[in-house]
């Protein structure tokens, strides 16, 4: 007990002497646990971080319309310095468009497309591979003056340097994933798809992770119920991703049977390669691991709201899980529209942001 008192007066002392006050929420036990920041805390680079996963929830909103509106291989080379600026010129116009009128694409689903309509999709492209490069500079710019000023919170480097380099690999496995859909077969590869949202969810969930480390204090990744739960949710929206890829979501609209039943006719039809390969399956999955994710959130939050501190965080992921049920039940039953589909792709980032902010604060 009297060392337990004496921790708490040595991190309150230090919140003191560094200038930085302690938030009037945090109990005892919070400042104890807290990261040893020293004269470096500062809400600076938790208020950066989590403006980084929000920067990067828009960005994988961007993605879902491009993909939705069949955007994604409108530009047909990969230009990280030049192609910062759209095309200014009709010049330059007419260049990017005759290269997507002698790519794979135009031939096989928009043949005869003209320069407007080119244009249409070029758009949702662009935008998406800007927003990577102003997610760049967000990141960087801060970074560095953080090193700068020597604020970089005690211990949180290599986490920080670590998110810069999956950063520029996310930029890489994007290209990566065009270059499938640049082939005679014109589509973009399914399991590439999933590795870059993949990759997406691991930053966003990283950003978070590290931000609530900042302000709360350091914890391990949550195992049993909690680590379960964030595992299902990742799932459920990777499984998502092969549906999207391969317009899965186009079939059997209606819910909850599948034809004259709870499973399609389909199923199994390609042996191992059919929960990867096969659309009808690849929907089937989609759907009961949601399901499934629904259960083990609805269960993490009953647990979760007995402790004060993830009471909050528990009732947003109760909300958002079923709000994401029925917005995907929506998005089937009307044919995947690009608006409905695009609120679902965003629900399922809020979700998982929810229940990781959830599980953060349970095991503290």
């Amino acid at each position: 007990m009297v060392i337990s008192a004496l921790q708490k007066s040595k991190f309150l002392w230090q919140g003191i002497r560094s200038g930085s006050a302690m938030p009037s929420h945090m109990s005892a036990t919070d400042i104890a646990n807290r990261a040893p920041l020293g004269a470096r805390t500062d809400n600076f680079a938790f208020w950066w971080l989590i403006i980084m996963a929000g920067l990067v929830g828009i960005m994988v909103l961007i993605g879902g319309v491009t993909r939705l509106t069949g955007s994604g291989l409108s530009m047909v080379e990969w230009r990280p310095l030049m192609g910062t600026l759209p095309p200014l010129t009709t010049a330059e116009w007419d260049r990017v468009y005759q290269l997507y009128v002698n790519s794979p694409e135009y031939s096989e689903f928009n043949y005869g497309m003209d320069l407007a309509g080119f244009k249409t999709i070029f758009f949702w492209e662009y935008v998406h591979r800007l927003w990577g490069r102003l997610l760049g500079i967000a990141f960087v710019i801060p970074f560095v003056w953080l090193i700068i000023r020597g604020r970089v919170p005690n211990g949180f480097g290599g986490r920080l340097l670590l998110l810069l380099i999956l950063g520029g690999l996310q930029g890489v496995i994007g290209w990566w994933m065009v270059r499938s859909g640049l082939t005679a077969d014109a589509t973009v590869s399914q399991y590439r798809l999933a590795v870059h949202l993949g990759m997406a969810l691991v930053i966003f969930a990283l950003l978070l992770w590290t931000a609530f480390d900042i302000r709360y204090g350091r914890a391990d990744f949550p195992a049993g119920h909690a680590g379960g739960t964030l595992l299902i949710v990742a799932l459920t929206i990777l499984a998502g991703a092969l549906v999207a890829g391969m317009d899965a979501g186009l079939l059997y609209n209606h819910y909850p049977m599948m034809g004259d039943g709870l499973v399609p006719v389909e199923y199994g039809e390609m042996g191992l390669r059919d929960a990867f390969e096969n659309p009808a399956s690849a929907q089937f999955h989609h759907r009961w691991i949601a399901a499934l994710a629904v259960l083990a959130v609805v269960t993490l939050v009953a647990k979760a709201r007995r402790q004060p501190a993830s009471r909050g965080p528990a009732t947003l992921a109760l909300l958002l899980v079923f709000g994401q049920f029925a917005l995907g039940i929506a998005v089937l039953l009307h044919g995947v529209p690009v608006s409905l589909g695009a609120m679902h792709q965003t629900g399922a980032v809020l979700l998982l942001g929810s229940v990781i902010w959830t599980a953060h604060r349970m095991v503290r």
